[in-house]
């Protein structure tokens, strides 16, 4: 399954470091940008970079965005229809609306998480099935109908 990053200058250095790592765990990883570290670029951008790719293939990729608070991009990525973005804070709440809410998004909040935590964050992320059980469908369904 494919992970599409993105981050905006104040998440750069954590979206390389994310990167490297997964590619050292044999994930496939597609960079969404910023190439370069720009002060002056634009978070949403790279949010809707990261929630369109996944929009390609919402059953199969899973997506990364990373800026300062981790909101910024959440709600940028949330205005897509079939996108579902939760920002994670620690490893038990990942889980939580990784399971619970199906995120197919992970908003980071680079200026509050080192490092270590983002990769446990991650690894939590991509390992998290969805519950099944009816309840749970009939409120992602409910969510996809809101936009």
């Amino acid at each position: 399954m494919p992970i599409f990053i993105g981050a905006d200058h104040r998440g750069f250095d954590l979206k390389n470091k994310l990167i490297e790592y997964l590619q050292e765990n044999n994930i496939r990883v597609e960079d969404m940008g910023n190439y370069d570290y720009d002060p002056q670029d634009d978070y949403p951008e790279f949010a809707k970079k990261v929630a369109q790719a996944v929009l390609q293939n919402p059953h199969d990729s899973l997506g990364i965005i990373i800026c300062g608070s981790g909101v910024g991009v959440a709600i940028a990525a949330n205005r897509f229809k079939g996108i579902r973005c939760g920002v994670g804070f620690n490893e038990a709440q990942v889980k939580h609306i990784r399971e619970n809410d199906n995120i197919n998004v992970l908003a980071l909040p680079s200026d509050f998480i080192t490092f270590d935590q983002a990769k446990k964050l991650v690894d939590v992320f991509r390992r998290t099935e969805a519950k099944k059980e009816e309840k749970y469908s009939r409120r992602r369904k409910m969510l996809d109908e809101l936009i």
